[in-house]
């Protein structure tokens, strides 16, 4: 397989958060045809928070385009003019009252690179702070889990959230979990 070429986009629907765009794009021997695309306006930035005497600390909540509840770790968008690690210690402080220690990069990953260009960076905090309480609408409740109960809360479908099983995964994977 070669390259994809791409004839042009068009704008389908747009908003400050994303856009939803047609491309007309080409491959060798099939022709042209429209695919749909979402260009997204910002970057997403997710922190595993571990402590050698804690654990992990995950927050437990609801979204409500899948309507499902479970475990993740802090992670939002990075906003203008604030660096990813910025992001994830503004969100874990948001949606945990736990400020990060020793922010270190684990990876990153487009998590639908088919159909979105939106880039998840992942992080790696040595512990944390308890600096005040999460923000109301943030969480049902923050816990700290043992790389073993997070084994298996993921095991046990507990764990849905793609950025926080990617973090997650990558954590494991490099033995810093």
């Amino acid at each position: 397989m070669t390259r994809w070429r791409v004839h042009g986009e068009s704008t389908l629907y747009t908003s400050e958060w994303l856009s939803l765009r047609l491309a007309r794009v080409e491959l060798p021997g099939a022709g042209a045809f429209s695919h749909h695309l979402v260009r997204m306006s910002f970057d997403a930035a997710g922190v595993v928070i571990a402590d050698a005497s804690r654990g992990v600390l995950l927050l437990h909540r609801h979204r409500f385009i899948t309507d499902t509840w479970g475990w993740e770790i802090p992670a939002g968008r990075v906003e203008d003019g604030e660096t990813p690690e910025q992001a994830v210690e503004r969100e874990a402080i948001e949606e945990t009252g736990w400020r990060p220690h020793a922010i270190q990069p684990l990876g990153s990953s487009y998590p639908s690179n088919g159909l979105v260009d939106q880039l998840f960076r992942y992080f790696l905090a040595a512990g944390a702070t308890e600096v005040g309480d999460p923000e109301p609408d943030e969480t049902d409740r923050v816990a700290w889990f043992s790389p073993a109960e997070v084994r298996e809360l993921i095991r046990a479908g507990e764990v849905r959230d793609g950025l926080t099983l990617t973090a997650l995964g990558l954590a494991f994977t490099l033995g810093r979990l």
